[in-house]
């Protein structure tokens, strides 16, 4: 990742109890190393990628990951990460209309139906 785009992503960040004098102690990685290990794991996809040397450890990111998609993280980061993106393009943060084409809409009803046995 490089310096930009870590001074775009960590405001979006929530901030760590401890330094918020809330508690708690300071973790032994940081973020952006956990952030750009999960960005290569997701890139690598089924090629079967591991995390580079310098990473931490797969664990660590696995739980870092998981922690965050449990507390609905991952779809406000990519929301306000979304918001972001639009404003500096001039745009409001919030999209004001959405197109849904007909192959999406039957593939939604189809993959529904599927879901629940009613074939």
């Amino acid at each position: 990742m490089t310096d930009a785009e870590w001074a775009t992503i960590r405001p979006l960040l929530p901030v760590p109890a401890w330094l918020q004098g809330r508690g708690g102690r300071p973790k032994g990685y940081c973020h952006r190393q956990l952030l750009d290990a999960i960005r290569h794991l997701v890139g690598a996809g089924s090629r079967g990628g591991r995390c580079p040397r310098t990473s931490p450890a797969e664990g660590r990111v696995y739980d870092f990951f998981r922690r965050r998609r449990e507390h609905g993280l991952i779809p406000e980061f990519h929301d306000r990460l979304r918001g972001k993106v639009r404003e500096r393009a001039g745009r409001e943060a919030e999209p004001t209309a959405g197109i849904i084409d007909a192959q999406s809409v039957i593939c939604a009803l189809s993959c529904s139906v599927h879901a629940v046995g009613c074939v």
